[in-house]
């Protein structure tokens, strides 16, 4: 069967019919992510036990690992002790962790309770691994190989314990200390003659972390150094397990989704949009909502102290939301840029001053040329009748364009002024949160439009101020 014709029909008629032969096939011919998806959309979780009885139990584990963590809550529910112990059984002890992390407290003690004494051990530690680290992520199902074997010998223990490793491409050498020594490469034993110590052939010169190191730090070294798996060391820099390229993938997945929520002012999401109720996606929007509402007062208070030149002068107002937008959407520019390379650790804060100096060169050519177009573009709006402005009635030739391009300019001067100010800021505010130990992406974004805002407007207000002698 092809992955187009699949659907949720398609499964429940083989559940209910009970086809153990068009089942088998199925997790043959479609990927079990694929079929995860169409089972999460079954209500009635007995009626998955179905699959988990027929297809053989390596395979149900995994696709037991890509349902959602309310359907997984349901199935361990309605499981019996056996099928539990079966799951956990043919289960990756980090997989295990995961979906234990979103059990309530009563059902994470009955699994533990009948998981046998060393499995529970390693979930346990798992557990209580700072969350979003590289031991709350790692592995503990991977290939050891002692420091003292021939290529002969690692290969038939690779054949003997590799079914039940997450990994075999990268083989970890250790010695009798249990000191990781170096890394040996599938391809490497393959090629290599047979009596061949380990250690002519293994690399030295690898990449570790420690369980405590951020899982984006970890990510950011296996785009670095091109990795398909990491050792993660203890305290004692002995070996307790390692991160592979699958997880990776999650955690670069997770923190793009929050790093986007935080930009746009929402409170990441802990389960899928769709799956989200209407309260949960409400209750992330609200309190950001509230706190750019009490910060916009500082907006408030200058368009009040400045009410008189906009009762004296009204067309003032019709340009006030190009410059607002034009100086906030110009910073967050650059917010994103430099956000972006300090995830990626192209740049630190210790880079202000470069980064500053670019920023104010990078600006003054963006502002240059948006301001002679919105000069322009005033013109035209006045010419064309878009806008209408009562002091150009009657008034023609050099006249008219005397009167409309002071108008013109006021508008031109303070949108490029508010872009080298925003663009500025832009920079300065994601780098001194990173040096102040914040998150970047919360704190630039809110407080950037909040700045912006009172500064374009109190520059507008006083270059009108100036040039139309309001006060």
């Amino acid at each position: 069967m092809e992955k187009e014709e699949f659907n949720l029909e398609i499964l429940e008629k083989i559940i209910q019919e009970k086809n153990v032969n068009a089942l088998r096939e199925l997790f043959e011919s479609i990927a079990l992510i694929d079929i995860a998806e169409v089972a999460d959309r079954i209500d009635d979780p007995k009626e998955l036990l179905f699959i988990f009885k027929t297809v053989k139990s390596e395979t149900t584990a995994e696709f037991f690992s890509y349902l959602t963590p309310e359907v997984q809550e349901k199935l361990v529910r309605v499981f019996t002790d056996k099928d539990l112990m079966t799951l956990i059984a043919s289960s990756y002890t980090d997989d295990i962790a995961d979906f234990l992390m979103d059990m309530p407290a009563n059902l994470v003690e009955r699994i533990l309770n009948i998981t046998d004494k060393q499995t529970r051990e390693v979930v346990n530690r798992l557990l209580n691994y700072k969350e979003n680290t590289a031991g709350s992520i790692m592995t503990t199902e991977y290939v050891t190989l002692k420091n003292s074997a021939t290529v002969e010998e690692a290969l038939a223990a690779i054949r003997k314990i590799g079914r039940e490793a997450e990994t075999v491409y990268t083989n970890f050498v250790i010695d009798e200390k249990r000191n990781l020594v170096g890394t040996v490469a599938l391809d490497d034993l393959i090629f290599s003659e047979p009596k061949q110590l380990l250690t002519d052939i293994m690399v030295t010169d690898f990449i570790t972390v420690e369980v405590n190191t951020d899982q984006e730090e970890v990510a950011q070294d296996f785009k670095r150094y091109n990795l398909d798996a990491m050792p993660v060391l203890n305290a004692d820099h002995r070996l307790v397990g390692i991160v592979t390229v699958d997880d990776i993938i999650d955690v670069i997945e997770q923190e793009v989704s929050e790093d986007m929520a935080k930009m746009a002012a929402v409170s990441p999401l802990e389960d899928s949009y769709i799956k989200s109720s209407v309260w949960a996606l409400a209750k992330k929007c609200i309190p950001w909502l509230i706190i750019l509402l009490v910060l916009g007062v500082g907006a408030s208070i200058v368009l009040n102290i400045f009410e008189h030149s906009l009762s004296t002068l009204p067309i003032l107002a019709a340009f006030l939301p190009i410059l607002m937008d034009g100086g906030g959407n110009s910073g967050n520019q650059t917010t994103v840029l430099v956000t972006r390379s300090l995830a990626l650790k192209e740049i630190t804060p210790k880079d202000f001053l470069k980064v500053i100096w670019k920023e104010l060169r990078v600006s003054l050519i963006v502002s240059a040329f948006v301001g002679l177009f919105a000069f322009g573009w005033v013109l035209f709006e006045f010419g064309t009748g878009i806008l209408g402005y009562d002091e150009l009635i009657g008034l023609s030739g050099w006249s008219w364009f005397a009167q409309a391009g002071l108008v013109a300019s006021l508008v031109a001067i303070t949108l490029a002024g508010a872009i080298i100010l925003s663009k500025t800021i832009g920079a300065v505010l994601p780098l001194g949160a990173k040096a102040a130990g914040l998150d970047p992406a919360v704190v630039a974004s809110p407080l950037l439009t909040t700045i912006v805002d009172v500064c374009a407007l109190l520059l507008y207000f006083f270059l009108s101020a100036q040039v139309f002698n309001l006060i």
